[in-house]
């Protein structure tokens, strides 16, 4: 590549060239860093991402004690080891931060952006990569979530609702004004359940995302879900799709109901909050649109409130979506696209089938059976 059009994370945008540094250490490192984030807002990774493996790079480095220059494999051995001994973190997020420690030494070893160079003039060494296979976590399989975690049961999904209610009335019934962040906690709940969302998705939901279904009128302007939030493949913007509002199916219990749920939000209580103005169909009391910890904190002390089993979390209301549909006769296909998943085997791992579905299940197919033997339609070449 020409000099005029260098690479976006070299050297020579981030260090001038002959230049004597005041701390050439610290200076070097955090041009270093610089030129990593150019390198990876030029790939279009999320802000989010980058930041994350920021953070990581620095904790490693804080480890280490030293900087990237001088780093071996044996100081990311000894980092990955602590944190798994000490701190028990999960393998998704260790290799994740093994993952950021790889992409940034390749980014460093990489000629193309002059660090090499730059280093040997400077430190009389250069960088090298220092996570390989044989000294970090592979992914070897789609789903590495706690295995603990799972969906609601129906009862359980009652109960929940219904605390959350119960806490609308007996804050209301106070004369406290705790009762309008209760009562669109617990709307949020029931339209993250009746959509099947993600956490994200249902914070980022907007005013204006609902629409008419014209196949199905009596679901009002709530027939149609816009999810615009997605969960984004890497380097992506985030994906949409349109969630239908789901009926009853074969006198099973669908979730229609939130039509009216959300109708007195947006008609009745949401327009009292102090930033109604906002177009967040989720406002907070000191700001335009809910924060996670909001969310968190609030399902969290219902849940424990009842007596809930700690495993279940935020996402667990889109578990019991996907496992709800599948029980209740959805076709799978149908509910693949309701909840964005690519591959139908996500959305299979997704689906926490109840024993009692799977025992009717049984029951239906060994009727079938004895009925197909007792009228002789499951024998073959009885012509007498």
């Amino acid at each position: 590549m020409s000099r005029d059009a260098p690479t976006p994370g070299a050297a020579g945008l981030h260090l001038v060239g002959g230049l004597s540094l005041l701390r050439p250490e610290e200076q070097v490192f955090e041009a270093m860093l610089d030129g990593w984030r150019n390198q990876q807002l030029a790939r279009n990774l999320a802000f989010s991402t980058i930041e994350g493996r920021h953070k990581a790079v620095k904790a490693f480095t804080r480890h280490a004690d030293t900087f990237p220059w001088t780093w071996s494999a044996q100081m990311l051995d000894e980092w990955l080891g602590d944190l798994r001994a000490l701190r028990d973190l999960k393998r998704s997020t260790l290799r994740g931060y093994s993952e950021a420690v790889r992409s940034f030494c390749a980014y460093l070893t990489d000629p193309a952006y002059g660090w090499p160079t730059e280093c040997e003039s400077r430190f009389g060494t250069h960088p090298i990569q220092i996570a390989h296979e044989w000294n970090t976590a592979v992914h070897l399989q789609e789903a590495e979530s706690d295995p603990a975690k799972r969906a609601f049961t129906r009862a359980e999904l009652v109960a929940f609702f219904d605390h959350a209610d119960d806490q609308v009335d007996r804050i209301r019934g106070h004369g406290r004004k705790g009762w309008l962040p209760a009562f669109r906690d617990a709307t949020l709940f029931k339209t993250a359940y009746a959509f099947g969302l993600r956490r994200n998705e249902t914070r980022m939901l907007d005013l204006v995302d609902f629409s008419r279904n014209p196949h199905a009128p009596a679901f009002g302007d709530f027939g149609v879900c816009q999810v615009r939030h997605g969960k984004a493949k890497k380097g992506s913007p985030p994906k949409r799709r349109g969630v239908l509002t789901v009926g009853p199916r074969h006198g099973t219990g669908g979730m229609d109901w939130i039509a009216d749920v959300l109708q007195q939000w947006t008609q009745e209580v949401r327009p009292a909050f102090a930033h109604a103005d906002s177009p967040a169909l989720w406002p907070s009391e000191r700001g335009p649109r809910i924060g996670f910890t909001q969310m968190n904190t609030r399902f969290a002390a219902y849940r424990d409130a009842i007596g809930l089993d700690p495993a279940l979390d935020l996402h667990s209301f889109r578990r019991s979506y996907v496992t709800h549909l599948i029980e209740d006769g959805w076709d799978a296909r149908f509910v693949q696209e309701q909840v964005g998943h690519e591959h139908a085997s996500t959305t299979a791992l997704y689906t926490c089938v109840s024993s009692d579905f799977r025992i009717r299940t049984l029951l239906k197919a060994l009727d079938q059976t004895t009925s197909a033997a007792l009228n002789g339609t499951g024998k073959k070449g009885n012509t007498r």
